[in-house]
């Protein structure tokens, strides 16, 4: 006999970024660009850029103290930590393991997450259903990036857009009709090769060949992963809706990642849904990857942006090249 599921959803919200800002007028000292030039093409002001001692692990537990704080929840209560990540302390112990000594959640198990941007909404698809099954009744999801680590700064195409950041949510069981409704997730692995770190791994390990030849940083073909992103957001929305018998009239909160402000009206303009019921705050920290949607999540609830009862729609594409949606009734 099966067990019934129980409903689950976000608790509570948190997020962390470093205090150093790097300004379009600084890169303008850097690399040969412009203000202008970046604003126009990408919507980006400015971005948070990590101190020589900080990594991941101490973003993503900043971030997650704060969800814990908001959710009322001990530590000590935690089941399991997910940190979705590309940019780890070290390949191993995981981050999540890091992550879970900072915060003293002794209890909890651990796991790190790889699917790029999109992996925040992955992670939260895998708490939801850990807690939906009773098998785990408290999860804490992070996304984390320091992408200035493996940013080529002389790269005027790339280093633009990066900065560093992460934001967290404490998954719990929920009332009925509230918490996740549907997810849709997926990847085009053959496309993989548009976004990428060539070197570092068991293909490429470290030498003085991938050193001096830049594989450590970053390579990115931007018109190709443009064009999938324009495509795939609007799309992979359509379907999350579709999955729990809603239409993107029936969006209250939109929050996509937040990578390129062309990018965000593209998928805006498909779904043909209203400019006040989208979250925007890519001027102000840049493309953060994993800690994209989480961070903006975060400052739309502070910002009083969502109520309980709204639908909220998350979504995002990364590295994969990987997309996920997300849609949820707002409220605990």
């Amino acid at each position: 006999m099966m067990r019934q599921l129980r409903p689950a959803g976000i608790w509570g919200t948190g997020m962390s970024v470093p205090e150093k800002i790097l300004t379009n007028a600084d890169l303008e000292k850097m690399v040969d660009t412009s203000d202008e030039w970046i604003t126009t093409r990408t919507g980006i002001k400015e971005r948070r850029i990590v101190a020589i001692d900080q990594a991941t692990s101490d973003l993503a537990a900043e971030a997650g103290r704060k969800a814990l704080l908001a959710a009322r929840v001990d530590p000590l209560e935690l089941d399991l930590v997910i940190v979705a990540t590309v940019t780890p302390d070290v390949s191993f112990p995981a981050t999540s393991c890091i992550v879970q000594m900072q915060l003293g959640a002794d209890n909890a198990a651990t796991f790190d997450l790889s699917a790029g941007c999109s992996g925040f909404v992955y992670a939260l698809d895998v708490a939801v259903r850990a807690v939906e099954s009773g098998a785990y009744d408290r999860v804490l999801v992070i996304g984390a990036d320091v992408l200035s680590r493996i940013t080529d700064w002389t790269d005027r195409s790339t280093c633009v857009l990066f900065g560093d950041g992460a934001g967290a949510a404490v998954v719990g069981p929920v009332g009925e009709g509230r918490g996740l409704l549907a997810t849709d997730l997926g990847a085009v692995g053959a496309q993989g090769h548009y976004l990428t770190m060539p070197a570092g791994g068991s293909r490429r390990p470290p030498s003085l060949e991938t050193i001096e030849g830049g594989e450590h940083y970053i390579h990115m073909q931007g018109n190709e992963v443009f064009k999938f992103a324009v495509r795939i957001m609007g799309e992979t929305t359509k379907r999350s809706l579709a999955k729990c018998g809603l239409k993107p009239e029936d969006i209250d909160v939109f929050i996509p990642h937040q990578a390129n402000i062309r990018i965000i009206e593209a998928a805006r303009r498909r779904l043909d849904i209203s400019e006040d019921k989208v979250f925007i705050n890519v001027q102000l920290y840049g493309n953060t990857s994993a800690a994209s949607i989480p961070i903006a999540l975060d400052e739309a609830m502070r910002g009083g942006m969502i109520e309980p009862g709204d639908i909220v729609a998350l979504v995002g594409f990364g590295a994969g090249l990987t997309w996920a949606s997300a849609i949820l009734k707002w409220g605990r």
